[in-house]
């Protein structure tokens, strides 16, 4: 990757490490439901001036059914499913599940994308460390197999949706995109939204983590997602879920004073490794490189 794609890489990373945080602050206060329409609500709102500036809005035309199939895979399915599920399961286990997109895709474009050993050692690697830095904690409520499966099939959603963008979109405008997918999951979401208006007075914190949630993590983090599939590609763009844990236990340090342990330093170096060697570029045969000169 070049190094425009490794600094969306990160900030991607940082951004989708602290929904986890924030969701938790949101729904004490607010409907599962009207986090997520309201942090996409509040995501089309910033972009929509933005994409009108720049002229690209047009873009979209005649693309209404493929924005749509990505709104619904992307963000709909999978954003409700994990803002349910995190009711129900710790957020250790839900940073391992989500951390398997990165294992889908490469299942997925097995046939496109041969998977080299050396790929397929740097999944493997990334994946441990994930486990090893947030620990394998399986307590929950009464509905922890509930909420397991639906931060499970978030997760699939999420790879699917990664692959859509590479194979469908690529040729749209980062932020005409997001304007279309955060404005169709809205209008889809809202008349279940205000279903689930709270009855009760919602705190300052609830409503900061609801802004914070639709400007840095949806609004900023998609349109950094998308051209990160431009320039990377779905197989390493979905990496970005080994390095999310990464960040929300550095928040963990940073905000709640907590210790940074040997299971840490461990959990981060086989992360790092992984997502390394996962991102090395195939290496083509002498053979094959000739062969390429010549066309």
């Amino acid at each position: 990757m070049n190094r425009l794609a490794w600094l969306l890489f990160v900030l991607v990373s940082v951004l989708w490490g602290i929904p986890y945080f924030l969701i938790k602050i949101a729904i004490e206060d607010l409907s599962p439901v009207l986090v997520v329409a309201g942090r996409t609500a509040i995501a089309a709102a910033v972009l929509i001036p933005i994409a009108l500036a720049r002229g690209t809005l047009g873009a979209l035309r005649g693309r209404l059914g493929v924005v749509t199939l990505i709104a619904m895979v992307h963000i709909v399915v999978p954003f409700t499913l994990l803002t349910y599920g995190e009711q129900h399961i710790s957020s250790s286990l839900t940073g391992i599940l989500i951390a398997v997109e990165p294992v889908v895709i490469a299942l997925l474009l097995s046939r496109a994308e041969p998977l080299t050993p050396l790929r397929a050692a740097g999944l493997a690697i990334g994946f441990t460390g994930v486990v090893v830095l947030v620990g394998l904690d399986v307590s929950g409520d009464g509905y922890g197999l509930l909420g397991t499966g639906m931060v499970l099939l978030a997760a699939i959603s999420y790879a699917v949706a990664t692959i859509l963008v590479q194979r469908t979109a690529s040729d749209i405008p980062p932020e005409a995109l997001t304007v279309g997918t955060t404005v169709i999951t809205t209008v889809v979401l809202l008349p279940f939204a205000l279903l689930r208006l709270p009855s009760e007075p919602v705190s300052t914190d609830a409503w900061s983590a609801l802004v914070a949630l639709g400007v840095l993590c949806t609004a900023v983090a998609l349109l950094a997602f998308y051209r990160l599939i431009v320039l990377a590609g779905s197989s390493r763009a979905g990496l970005v879920t080994y390095v999310n844990p990464v960040v929300a236990l550095l928040l963990g340090v940073v905000l709640l004073n907590e210790e940074i342990g040997a299971a840490t330093m461990a959990g981060f170096a086989l992360i790092v490794a992984g997502c390394w060697l996962s991102t090395r570029p195939a290496r083509v045969p002498a053979g094959e490189l000739h062969l390429v000169g010549q066309d």
